[in-house]
C-alpha cells in the first residue's frame, strides 16, 4: 500500500476529495462567465473580502465561514448596486477592498483567541474540512448550480451584449446582481481549498484556458469545469504523494499548466477548424 492509498483511507483526505469536487465543479460553472463579463478584479475584492466577513464571524459569533459568507453576500450587493457600469465597477471594488481588509484587520485585533479559522480564509486549509463544513459546502454547490442553471441563458445574452439585452427586455441590472452574490458563495467556497488570494486559480484560469480551445459557450463551459476539476483534486493528491508541498501550491500550479498548454495548443486547433 502506498503512502496515497494509506492517506485515502482516512476522512481527512476524502473530506478534501469531495470538498475540492464541489468547489471545481462551482468555480469552472462560473468561471466562463466571470471572464466573459471582465470580473475577474471583482473576484478578487470578493474573494478577499471574505476574509473581513470571517474576521467578523469569528469575533463575534464563533462562526468564520458564515460570516465569510454573509460578508462576501454583502459586499457583492454593494458591488452590484454601486458599480453597475464596468468602469465603475473596478473603482467601486477598489474602494470598497481598502476599507474591508483595514476592517478586518481591526477586528482580528479584538479577537484574544487562535486566529487560525479566520486566516486559514486567506489560505486555505483543505485537509481540516469538518463534516459541517462539508454539509456547508454541498448546499452551496447545490444553491449555485440550481441558481446558475435557471440565469444561465439570459446571463449569457446580458453577458456578450448587455444593450441588446436591455433592448429584448432581459434585466441586466438585476441579472448582473444576482451573478455578483453567486460569485461571492462561490468563491467564499473556493477559499477553503485554495484560500482568498489564490482563489483566481480556479475561479478564473479554467475558462481562460477553455476558451482558448473552444468558442462554444457550451464546450468552454464543460472544459472549464473539467480543468477545474483536475486542478483541484490532481492538486490535493499530489499534496498527499508529497507530505510537505501544500494543496494550494500544487492547485494553482497545475491550473497555470493547463493555461500555459492551452495557449500552446490553442492556435492549432483554431487552425484545423479554420482549415477545415
Amino acid at each position: 500500500m502506498t503512502a496515497v492509498d494509506l492517506y485515502l483511507s482516512q476522512p481527512f483526505a476524502q473530506h478534501a476529495l469531495i470538498a475540492g469536487t464541489l468547489v471545481a465543479i462551482t468555480c469552472g460553472l462560473i468561471s466562463p462567465l466571470v471572464v466573459t463579463r471582465g470580473m475577474a478584479f471583482a473576484v478578487h475584492g470578493t474573494s478577499e473580502l471574505a476574509f473581513t466577513g470571517a474576521a467578523a464571524g469569528l469575533l463575534f459569533f464563533d462562526n468564520p465561514i458564515g460570516g465569510a459568507l454573509i460578508g462576501a453576500s454583502v459586499v457583492a450587493l454593494v458591488i452590484g448596486l454601486l458599480g453597475v457600469r464596468e468602469r465603475e465597477r473596478d473603482s467601486t471594488i477598489g474602494v470598497i477592498l481598502a476599507f474591508g481588509l483595514g476592517l478586518g484587520v481591526l477586528f482580528l485585533s479584538y479577537y484574544h483567541g487562535f486566529a487560525t479559522a479566520a486566516t486559514n480564509i486567506l489560505f486555505g486549509n483543505i485537509f481540516g474540512v469538518s463534516n459541517e463544513q462539508l454539509g456547508a459546502l454541498v448546499a452551496i454547490a447545490i444553491g449555485v448550480t440550481a441558481v446558475m442553471l435557471v440565469i444561465y441563458r439570459p446571463l449569457l445574452f446580458a453577458s456578450v451584449d448587455p444593450e441588446v439585452a436591455a433592448a429584448r427586455g432581459v434585466r441586466v441590472r438585476l441579472l448582473g446582481v444576482v451573478f455578483l452574490v453567486v460569485l461571492a458563495f462561490t468563491v467564499t467556497e473556493a477559499a477553503q481549498v485554495v484560500g482568498t488570494l489564490l482563489v483566481l486559480s480556479l475561479a478564473i484560469t479554467p475558462a481562460a484556458a477553455a476558451q482558448r480551445l473552444s468558442p462554444s459557450p457550451v464546450v468552454v463551459t464543460g472544459l472549464s469545469m473539467l480543468f477545474a476539476l483536475v486542478a483541484a483534486d490532481g492538486g490535493i493528491l499530489a499534496s498527499l504523494a508529497s507530505t510537505t508541498v501544500k494543496p494550494s501550491v500544487f492547485v494553482t500550479s497545475f491550473s497555470f499548466a493547463i493555461y500555459v498548454l492551452a495557449r500552446l495548443v490553442g492556435p492549432h486547433i483554431r487552425g484545423r477548424r479554420f482549415a477545415a
